[in-house]
């Protein structure tokens, strides 16, 4: 059988990059069990409600929705377990000192497979105020009509 190469995208939060500021993203592996990495394989996992944790210097990501695998049996997994995200001594470090001094969270961007391996990338964020998403919206709004101006012109109308 020949081996997986690229990356293919099984599950992405769009909505974190409107309720928090990204400072920091980082690449992880996951411990999942024969089940998980089958659901995951059929494009079905859901990131909204996740979040991450350094508890005795292990990284955490909780709250993940992968659904179980149809075909499975009594080895299925739980939807909503704690996995174990697989990052350098040094990241865990350096994330667990962020995420206690300046009051940073960890969030899940994008859930991927790289090369025939599940991966997680994950952000300290900082969420964001009810006005700075209003403006934010405004700013695209903005952005968004300006071009359509100067593509009028171009065209001439």
């Amino acid at each position: 059988m020949a081996k997986e190469t690229g990356r293919k995208l099984i599950a992405q939060n769009k909505k974190a990059r409107h309720d928090y500021h990204i400072e920091d993203t980082f690449e992880a592996g996951l411990v999942l069990t024969g089940t998980e990495v089958k659901s995951l394989r059929q494009g079905r996992a859901s990131l909204v409600d996740g979040f991450g944790e350094i508890d005795r210097g292990e990284a955490w990501l909780l709250q993940v929705h992968i659904p179980q695998y149809d075909n499975g049996t009594w080895t299925n997994h739980e939807t909503r377990r704690r996995r174990k995200l697989l990052l350098n001594r040094h990241e865990i470090e350096r994330i667990e000192h962020r995420t206690q001094s300046k009051g940073l969270t960890i969030i899940p961007l994008s859930l991927y497979f790289k090369d025939g391996r599940a991966k997680v990338e994950i952000a300290l964020a900082r969420g964001k105020k009810a006005f700075d998403k209003r403006h934010a919206i405004a700013e695209r709004q903005a952005s968004r009509d300006a071009e359509r101006e100067v593509g009028r012109r171009l065209k001439g109308i």
